[in-house]
């Protein structure tokens, strides 16, 4: 159902929402008004608006006016407000409390999360404010707690926010199992989820709710603008090498920031967040002082300290991530700039939305490519904008370690009875397939340890009590896993973190374990930055002090590549097209014309419905070149597919390279490349042998042992301790990988084992997807070019492995020798 069309007439029991807004001087948005009385009929669904129109006030005001009409001093928790973020605990807060305070109502708020104090907790759960604002972890850990079903007793709405941003993870089926535990306990709770950009909301919203409830759907907030303009370099050459044309730029990027207009610099990873914050530095020190950096890796104190300075205007420009994403309120933003393609709309529309944050408000987005391909992927992200496109989110499959996690939790908390917990799981909307057979082995292994870890007692973690009234529930079997469960309770699991600590002083954030390893005492790195010299390290903590020497040297963190949506790629292959009929139509296409015109000169530029694919001959061997345009992950498949199919055909030593726009096959000089691509081209796009041609080309199951030691602590089987306990990496990883070695080899059928295997498959290497990519390709007409030397579209996936190279001549060095070899060819 969606709820477009104009309500009926005013309930009355809005009269104290409509008066508060009225001291504001505010009118209710028609969206929010619905929303209300939506809430009010006892309805539950989706709210979907533009980010900085009242997302907030639509969500909660419902259910604040339905408290204040029912007793408003009955005491108890009334409303749950999850939160995917504690920075936006505060935010949130501060506005929920604003009519509150200013209209005398009687609520209290408060926020519970990893920052709350014990003191703070045990009130809490003394006397439960009317409405608590906490996270999906904060929310597990109530439901473990033995008076869970008391603290909820009177509960009746909770609230999802940001919704788009847990749908697609597995924090999004810790709260639908949380959910499905709360109805259980109260049938008549509403949920509202919020988001702002989902594509799929019928399912968005059936993953929120549950089974067995129609969802409303509420739109129709005022459309934001988003103005996007790109900095385009003076001139643009052949060679659209990965990565560096940005850092080239800055004199253009400074030139387009003023120091009184506050602005956000977003980048796609953290170290390159550390290393524009170093360039703008350097290149504006008149700026130190306004300047600031944000990521996630940095203390929380830190972070917010900055966030403060944002919204008081002492700090003008802050270099982020991701970790500004979602709803931090910065009313004075007045600009954002994009650094690299966002590789996706809706988190440009996320990141666009931090500026001119009100309803109505135009979003200005400055775009600076980090290298010129780029430029396409800005153009079709500007057609994509204006059809009003976005991606959806798709969740885990039903994934057992959640489960596991969940059954854990409820067990030490009031425990629970296995009949009723399986009726209250299906009823989540991602489990609602759930078999009798999973959910049996689920509870043995939780119970015996399963077939091969029964002798261990640490594995055996539950037994069947009675209760008072002669129900058989399942709890803990003793207080010991109960406090180690807590303490691990998520489904967030990176790699163990080193804190960096000056050696004298403050915390600065956390690095990852293999970036200190690589350090000897006396190297400087840049960090949080700072430049720092590293002093020691004892007990996961670098000790560094500040340091004036120079250095290039910044953190690494693990997955740091982002791959173009399915959405954004079709967009790019329109936009491919359109630059071959000569259609340069957009500011960007237009500064890429003597690159395009290079590489129509050289080969040719593929129109829809075709495959271009390349081969040549140079020092370093025979290259294939093909450009699927599918995105990065996409094209690691094929390369790899492709790679085991050429040498079932011919033996050799292939080497892949790949990007968001094609892939390298690098195989030795006198391989027939040419010849064998074109005699076996119908094998090469067959999508029949998929999965066995991908496993005989990977090392699959060291992909699933990776995969698996994520499952196993989300699963409970390995902890990473007690606080100031914390295991290494390495610790953690040969845990993992016994037990990954031990179901191998006597349970091979072990549920976690094929979990990890169908993880890897379909989300690592996006199966699916690359199934459905290769269906399309096989229906191009398949246009092979013989070229004398690498073409501009192939210059970017040169470089992406001259990267990977270990060499003594800088990638810098190499690229430019390329370069000017090429410039002798043609002259």
């Amino acid at each position: 159902m969606r709820a477009d069309a104009e309500a009926g007439a005013a309930d009355p029991r809005l009269g104290p929402i409509e008066a508060w807004f009225a001291t504001r001087g505010w009118t209710p948005m028609p969206f929010q008004r619905r929303a209300w009385q939506a809430e009010l009929a006892g309805r539950e669904g989706l709210i979907q608006v533009p980010t900085g129109s009242g997302k907030t006030y639509a969500a909660v005001m419902g259910p604040i006016a339905s408290m204040l009409a029912d007793d408003p001093a009955r005491p108890g928790l009334r409303l749950v407000y999850l939160t995917p973020l504690r920075a936006l605990s505060r935010d949130l807060a501060l506005a929920i409390r604003e009519p509150i305070e200013a209209m005398g109502w009687p609520l209290r708020v408060a926020i519970r999360n990893g920052d709350t104090s014990s003191s703070q907790r045990s009130r809490q759960l003394s006397s439960p404010p009317h409405i608590l604002i906490t996270t999906p972890e904060s929310l597990s850990l109530l439901l473990a707690n033995p008076r869970a079903e008391q603290l909820f007793a009177g509960l009746e709405s909770v609230i999802l926010d940001e919704w788009h941003e847990l749908l697609g993870s597995k924090r999004g089926i810790q709260c639908e199992l949380c959910l499905s535990w709360l109805r259980q306990q109260r049938p008549q709770l509403r949920t509202w989820a919020i988001s702002a950009t989902i594509g799929n909301l019928e399912e968005a919203a059936r993953h929120a709710l549950g089974l067995g409830s129609e969802p409303v759907l509420i739109g129709g907030a005022p459309e934001r603008a988003t103005e996007i303009r790109s900095l385009l370099p003076e001139s643009i050459d052949g060679f659209p090498w990965a990565g560096h044309l940005g850092l080239r730029m800055y004199e253009e990027l400074v030139g387009a920031l003023r120091p009184d207009v506050s602005t956000l610099l977003f980048t796609n990873t953290r170290n390159q967040s550390e290393r524009w914050q170093q360039c703008l530095r350097f290149a504006c020190p008149e700026m130190e002082d306004q300047l600031a950096l944000h990521h996630s890796a940095i203390d929380r104190g830190e972070r917010e300290a900055i966030e403060a300075g944002v919204k008081n205007g002492s700090i003008r420009w802050v270099v982020c991530t991701s970790s500004l994403d979602l709803g931090v309120d910065f009313q004075p933003v007045q600009q954002v700039v994009q650094i690299g393609s966002p590789k996706n709309l809706a988190r440009l529309l996320q990141r666009a939305g931090r500026s001119a944050h009100t309803p109505g408000g135009t979003s200005q987005v400055l775009f600076m490519p980090t290298n010129a391909l780029e430029l396409l992927e800005v153009s079709a992200v500007r057609r994509g904008l204006a059809e009003g496109l976005v991606e959806e989110r798709r969740p885990p499959q039903a994934p057992l370690d959640v489960l596991l996690q969940h059954l854990t939790s409820l067990a030490c908390g009031p425990g629970f009875e296995p009949g009723p917990a399986l009726a209250a799981v299906r009823r989540s909307w991602s489990y609602r397939h759930l078999s009798d057979a999973e959910w049996v082995w689920a509870l043995e292994f939780l119970e015996s340890g399963g077939a091969c870890l029964a002798a261990y007692p640490r594995y055996r973690k539950l037994e069947r009590q009675r209760d008072g009234g002669g129900a058989e529930r399942l709890r803990v079997r003793e207080q010991a896993i109960a406090r180690l469960h807590r303490l691990n309770i998520g489904t967030i699991t990176a790699a163990p973190a080193i804190t960096v600590r000056f050696v004298r002083g403050s915390v600065l954030g956390h690095v990852e374990e293999t970036f200190i390893g690589q350090l000897k005492p006396g190297d400087v790195f840049f960090f949080a930055g700072r430049q720092l010299e590293f002093v020691r390290l004892r007990d996961m903590t670098a000790h560094v002090k500040s340091s004036t020497r120079r250095t290039r040297t910044v953190p690494a963190w693990a997955g740091g590549q982002m791959a173009l949506s399915s959405l954004l790629t079709e967009h790019l292959r329109r936009e491919v097209d359109r630059a071959a009929r000569g259609e340069l139509d957009t500011p960007e296409l237009q500064a890429l014309a003597p690159l395009l015109e290079r590489q129509q000169d050289l080969s040719r530029l593929p129109r829809l419905g075709e495959l271009l694919i390349e081969t040549c001959r140079t020092r370093e061997g025979v290259h294939l070149y093909a450009y699927p345009f599918e995105g990065r992950f996409v094209h690691e498949g094929l390369g790899f597919l492709w790679s085991a199919r050429l040498t079932r055909l011919e033996r050799g030593t292939l080497t892949v390279s790949v990007n968001d726009y094609g892939f390298e096959l690098l195989a030795p000089r006198g391989y027939p490349m040419a010849e064998l691509v074109e005699s076996a081209l119908e094998d090469l796009l067959d999508p029949g042998s998929l999965e066995s041609d991908l496993e005989q080309a990977l090392n699959l199951s060291e992909l699933c042992r990776r995969r698996f030691r994520a499952i196993a602590q989300i699963a409970g089987l390995i902890q990473s301790g007690y606080p100031g306990q914390n295991r290494s990496a390495g610790q953690l990883q040969i845990s993992s990988a016994l037990l990954f070695d031990v179901f191998q080899r006597h349970e091979p059928g072990n549920r976690l084992l094929a979990q990890a295997r169908r993880e890897v498959l379909e989300e690592q290497l996006e199966l699916p997807r690359l199934r459905e990519a290769l269906g399309r390709l096989g229906r191009c007409t398949v246009r092979h070019e013989r070229t004398p030397r690498p073409g501009p579209l192939a210059f970017p996936l040169l470089v992406e492995r001259l990267n990977n190279r270990m060499s003594n001549e800088s990638v810098l060095e190499r690229v430019q020798r390329l370069m000017a070899e090429a410039q002798r060819a043609e002259a």
